[in-house]
């Protein structure tokens, strides 16, 4: 399992912080056609077999207008070579997602998925 890390924000920079929000609201807006309202930034560390997996701060958003959820969670994070790209990652409350914890839980899971499916597809050429 690959280590990952959400964005650890300085709480000091608010501009920086204001910007960083409003990017994860486009992003939730982009993916889930809803509107978001910032809600509280929860800090989570994901530990498996003794390892972290996963540390950082997931941003919760209440949501207006989508047909099945009532709240997002979404972070970014450092990604590609010599981590030099951003990722950013929203996931729906909408069950087993019931918190930060878990939504963090389900995107590693789909991030496995992914590269095991790619890692077959590849060994198939």
């Amino acid at each position: 399992m690959s280590k990952a890390n959400g964005r650890l924000r300085n709480w000091l920079n608010a501009v920086a912080n204001e910007e960083y929000i409003e990017r994860l609201k486009q992003v939730i807006f982009h993916l889930h056609k809803a509107d978001s309202k910032h809600v509280e930034s929860v800090p989570v560390h994901e530990v498996f077999q003794g390892q972290t997996v996963w540390k950082g701060v997931v941003e919760v958003f209440t949501l207006t207008g989508h047909p099945k959820a009532k709240k997002a969670y979404a972070w970014s994070h450092r990604e590609g070579k010599n981590d030099e790209g951003e990722r950013f990652v929203s996931v729906l409350e909408i069950p087993p997602v019931v918190s930060p914890i878990t939504a963090v839980r389900a995107s590693i899971v789909a991030d496995g998925k992914k590269r095991r499916a790619a890692e077959a597809k590849g060994k198939q050429k």
